[in-house]
C-alpha cells in the first residue's frame, strides 16, 4: 500500500479497546476494506468500538448542547490517537424495530412519497399528501386510530359458561360477584342471575354482551333510576381499552387475558379514513399499493404516464428498484418495521443512504451477508461498490468469502480470538491473503465436499398444509435423528416453516436462536450456565464463610459501586463518563472479600479466567462439565466474568447451545447458527450438531452457508423465490441430488461451490 499521501489514510494509533494490542493501522479512504478474523479477534473491537465510536463522538460534539442532550452518548474509545477521520454511518444488524406506527414505508420515506403522488394525480381529489397519512387525524380511520387493528374481546375467555352471574361467570375484575361493576347487571331485572350463561338464549347473551343505551324499568332500589343499561363488552371497551391511564393501568394483565388483536372492522386493516380508499390512480388505491409486494408495486408505478407526477414517479421508482436489487422484492410497503430480521433491517438502513449524494463519508457494515442466500450476495456486492464510487470509505466486518473477494483492501485480525487475538495478522490484496498463512488464508485454499455417508431415517416429522404468510398450503415431512438443513433465498419461507409452523405440531422444538437473553447486566457466563453457585460454595468452605460474600450482587459487593465495577456520572448533554471504581479497582467485591483464596486464587482472578485457563483450574466435575461443553462450542476465549450483554447473537447463540450437549431425544432448530462465525470455526460447529445427533436428537438448521447444506443428511429446499413467489418445496432430499436438481436456485450453488 503507498503510503506517501498521508492524508489518503484513515490513520490509527495505539489502539487498546478491549483486546487489541496496542495496534497501529492505515485504512485506505474512498477504498473498500474488508475485516477478517476469527470471531473475538478484535474486528468489532477495532471497526465499531475503535473507528465508528470516536468518529461518532467528535460529530456529536460539533452540535449544541440542547441537541447533544437528545444523541446517543458515545465515551471515548482506548486509543492514541485516530487521524483524517472521516464521518462514519454505521449500518448495522440491529432491528429497526420501532412501534406499529412504523412501516417499510414509513423507514424509507416511499410513503410520503406515494402520499404526495395520490394528492396531485389521484381521483378524486379528497386533499393534500397528510389526507393519506395514517399517522395523521385527517387521514386515519376514526375506530382504530391508523393502526389497522383493534383490541377484541375475546368471550371465551371472558365468560365461564358453566357458571350464572350470581356464580361469577364474568371472568374479570370488578365484575365477580360482590364487585361494583357486577350490580350494574343482577340489578337490571334483565336476566335470571342463577342460570348459566351457556342457557341463555341468543337474544339473553346478545343482551347481556353488546346492547346499550337502554332505559331499564325494574323497581330494584339498587339500580340507579337515571342510568341507562351498558352491554358487557362496550362497558369493557370503554373502561379499560380506550384508555391506558387509571383503572385500565392497574387492570392491565386482566385485560391481557381477554383481549386479543384483530383487523379492524371499520377499514379492514387499511388504516386509512374512508375517502382516502376513494382516492385512486389507474384503479388502484394508496392501500392497494402497499399491499403489494415491492417488485409488484415497481411495475405499477412505471405504469403512472401523468407529466405532472413524472418527478415523483421516478423518485418513488428508485428507491424501489434499489430495494428489489438487493433481494427485498418480497417485502410490502405496509409491513411493520418491528418484524423484519436484522438481516432485512441492515439493507434497508442501506438503501436509505443510495438516494444521498453526500460524498467522503465512511460507511461502516457489520457482516451485511447475514440472512442472504449466495444468489443475493452479488446483490450486495454491487451496492458496496456503488458507495464507493460516489466517492465515500466502505469499511465491512465479514466472514462470507464472496464479499471479501470484492475488497480493494483487507486486514485480517487474529491471530486467534480473545486473549490470543487482537493482532493485524494480514493486511493487503485477496491474492495475498489467500496465499497467506493466517486461519483465513487456510481456509481460501480449501475445498468443500459433499458428505459421503449420510444418515438415514426411518421415522418422520409430518407437517400438514401449511399456508402461514407465503407457504402454498404445503407439507413436508422432516427425517428424525438426522440432521436437516432447510434452505431457500431470503423470503422464501423457511423461517415461516421451520420457526412458527413446526412448533405448533411439535409444541416441544427446542429453538436456539440468537436473541438476547432476558437478564440483566450484571448476568455473566458464570451465572448464567449455573457454575458461579457451586465456585461459591468452594470458596465458602475453604474459607468457612458464607457463600454469598463471593456474590457481587450480595453481601460482597463493594459498596462504592454496587457490585458494578464502575462509576457512571451523568454529564446531562455531554457523554456520560464511565470510570473505574476508585474503591475497588473495578473488582466489584470488597475489599476483604479478595483476602480469601482457592488454590491461591480470589474471586476476582476466578472470574477474569478463560474457559480455557478455568479448565485447567477447576478438577470439580460439576464445573469442569460445563466448561467442556463451552470449549466444545468454540468460546474457550470468554471469561466467566464477562457480561452477557457485551456477547454477539452469534456467541450468545453457542452459549444457549452448550446448555443442550448433554441432552438427548429433543428436537432442535438452529436459526443460521453460522453468523458471526469465521470460516475455520464451521467445522466446529458441525462437529456439534453432529455430536446432538448422535445422542438421538434430531437437529434443524435453516442455513445459507454452502458448507453446512454440503454436510447435510438431508435437504429441504424453499422457493422458488421470495414472497409471493416463493412458499413451495423445490426439493426434499439428499444433498448430492440437490446438485442436479435444475430448479432448485441452492442446488446450482452448491454444484459450483464444490466443483470450485
Amino acid at each position: 500500500m503507498d503510503t506517501k499521501n498521508v492524508k489518503e489514510y484513515i490513520q490509527v494509533i495505539g489502539a487498546r479497546e478491549k483486546n487489541l494490542k496496542n495496534i497501529n493501522v492505515k485504512i485506505p479512504k474512498k477504498r473498500i476494506t474488508v475485516f477478517t478474523g476469527v470471531s473475538g479477534s478484535g474486528k468489532s473491537s477495532l471497526v465499531f468500538d475503535t473507528i465508528a465510536a470516536e468518529s461518532q463522538r467528535q460529530l456529536n460534539e460539533t452540535y449544541s448542547s440542547f441537541i447533544r442532550h437528545r444523541l446517543p452518548h458515545y465515551g471515548q474509545p482506548h486509543v492514541d490517537g485516530i487521524e483524517n477521520l472521516p464521518v462514519a454511518i454505521i449500518i448495522d444488524q440491529k432491528r429497526i424495530g420501532g412501534n406499529a406506527r412504523s412501516t417499510v414505508g414509513t423507514i424509507t420515506d416511499i410513503y410520503s412519497l406515494l402520499r404526495l403522488l395520490f394528492s396531485r394525480v389521484g381521483n378524486p381529489f379528497i386533499g393534500y399528501s397528510n389526507a393519506f397519512s395514517f399517522n395523521n387525524p385527517l387521514g386515519m380511520c376514526s375506530e382504530c386510530e391508523g393502526l389497522g387493528k383493534v383490541d377484541t374481546v375475546n368471550i371465551e375467555r371472558l365468560l365461564d359458561k358453566d357458571k350464572s352471574l350470581n356464580e361469577g361467570a364474568i371472568l374479570f375484575p370488578t365484575f365477580e360477584p360482590g364487585g361494583w361493576r357486577l350490580k350494574r347487571y343482577i340489578h337490571s331485572g334483565f336476566f335470571d342471575n342463577d342460570k348459566r350463561i351457556r342457557d341463555y338464549t341468543k337474544e339473553e347473551l346478545e343482551l347481556l354482551l353488546f346492547k346499550s343505551d337502554i332505559k331499564v324499568t325494574t323497581t330494584d332500589p339498587e339500580w340507579p333510576k337515571t342510568s341507562l343499561y351498558e352491554g358487557l363488552i362496550p362497558r369493557i371497551e370503554r373502561s379499560f381499552l380506550k384508555k391506558e391511564e387509571g383503572e385500565a393501568a392497574k387492570y392491565k394483565d386482566a385485560v391481557t387475558k381477554i383481549v386479543a388483536k384483530g383487523v379492524c372492522p371499520g377499514c379492514g386493516g387499511t388504516r386509512l379514513h374512508p375517502a382516502a380508499l376513494e382516492c385512486k390512480i389507474n384503479n388502484k388505491n394508496i392501500a392497494e399499493c402497499v399491499e403489494m409486494q415491492i417488485a409488484d408495486l415497481l411495475d405499477f408505478i412505471r405504469t403512472i404516464t401523468v407529466p405532472r407526477a413524472a418527478t415523483v414517479v421516478m423518485a418513488i421508482s428508485n428507491r424501489l428498484e434499489h430495494l428489489n436489487s438487493i433481494g427485498l422484492g418480497y417485502l410490502s410497503l405496509n409491513r411493520e418495521t418491528s418484524t423484519l430480521s436484522g438481516g432485512e433491517s441492515q439493507r434497508i438502513k442501506m438503501v436509505r443512504q443510495l438516494g444521498s449524494s453526500l460524498t467522503d463519508i465512511t460507511y461502516i457494515f457489520d457482516e451485511p451477508s447475514i440472512g442472504l442466500h449466495p444468489h443475493d450476495v452479488n446483490k450486495i456486492n454491487d451496492l458496496l461498490k456503488m458507495l464507493r464510487d460516489r466517492g465515500n470509505t466502505v469499511l465491512i466486518v465479514e466472514h462470507d468469502p464472496d464479499i471479501i473477494k470484492i475488497a480493494d483492501y483487507i486486514i485480517d485480525m487474529g491471530p486467534k480470538a480473545g486473549v490470543n487475538g487482537g493482532k493485524i495478522s494480514y493486511q493487503g490484496s485477496f491474492a495475498g491473503l489467500a496465499q497467506s498463512n493466517t486461519l483465513t488464508g487456510k481456509y481460501l485454499r480449501s475445498q468443500t465436499r459433499l458428505k459421503e455417508n449420510v444418515r438415514k431415517s426411518g421415522t418422520w416429522l409430518s407437517l400438514k398444509n401449511a399456508q402461514l404468510h407465503n407457504l402454498k398450503n404445503i407439507s413436508v415431512n422432516i427425517p428424525q435423528g438426522v440432521m436437516t438443513v432447510v434452505t431457500g433465498v431470503a423470503g422464501s419461507g423457511k423461517s415461516s416453516l421451520v420457526n412458527q409452523v413446526l412448533p405448533k405440531f411439535y409444541p416441544n422444538t427446542i429453538l436456539i436462536d440468537q436473541k438476547p437473553v432476558q437478564v440483566s447486566k450484571r448476568s455473566n457466563i458464570a451465572t448464567f450456565t449455573g457454575i458461579f453457585d457451586k465456585i461459591r460454595e468452594l470458596f465458602s468452605g475453604e474459607n468457612h464463610v458464607k457463600p454469598a460474600l463471593f456474590s457481587f450482587n450480595s453481601q460482597g459487593a463493594c459498596p462504592n459501586c454496587k457490585g458494578t465495577g464502575v462509576i457512571y456520572t451523568d454529564l446531562a448533554f455531554m457523554d456520560t463518563v464511565v470510570t473505574m471504581c476508585e474503591v475497588c479497582q473495578g473488582n466489584r467485591f470488597m475489599k476483604e472479600v479478595l483476602h480469601y483464596k482457592l488454590r491461591g486464587k480470589n474471586i476476582n482472578e476466578v472470574l477474569n479466567m478463560t474457559v480455557d485457563e478455568a479448565l485447567t483450574f477447576f478438577r470439580e466435575e460439576e464445573i469442569a462439565a460445563t466448561l467442556k461443553r463451552l470449549e466444545d462450542t468454540g468460546l474457550t476465549y470468554i471469561t466467566l466474568g464477562q457480561s452477557l450483554n457485551t456477547l454477539s447473537g452469534g456467541e450468545l447463540q453457542r452459549v444457549k447451545l452448550a446448555a443442550e450437549l448433554e441432552s438427548r431425544g429433543n428436537v432442535y432448530v438452529l436459526d443460521e447458527p453460522t453468523t458471526g462465525l469465521h470460516m475455520s470455526d464451521i467445522s466446529l460447529l458441525l462437529k456439534i450438531l453432529d455430536r446432538l445427533v448422535e445422542q438421538e436428537s434430531t437437529v434443524i438448521v435453516v442455513e445459507h452457508n454452502l458448507d453446512v447444506i454440503s454436510q447435510a443428511d438431508w435437504v429441504i429446499d424453499l422457493g422458488p423465490s421470495a414472497g409471493e413467489n416463493g412458499g413451495n418445496v423445490m426439493f426434499a432430499g439428499l444433498p448430492k441430488e440437490l446438485i442436479n436438481c435444475n430448479s432448485s436456485i441452492t442446488g446450482q450453488y452448491l454444484k459450483e461451490y464444490i466443483t470450485r
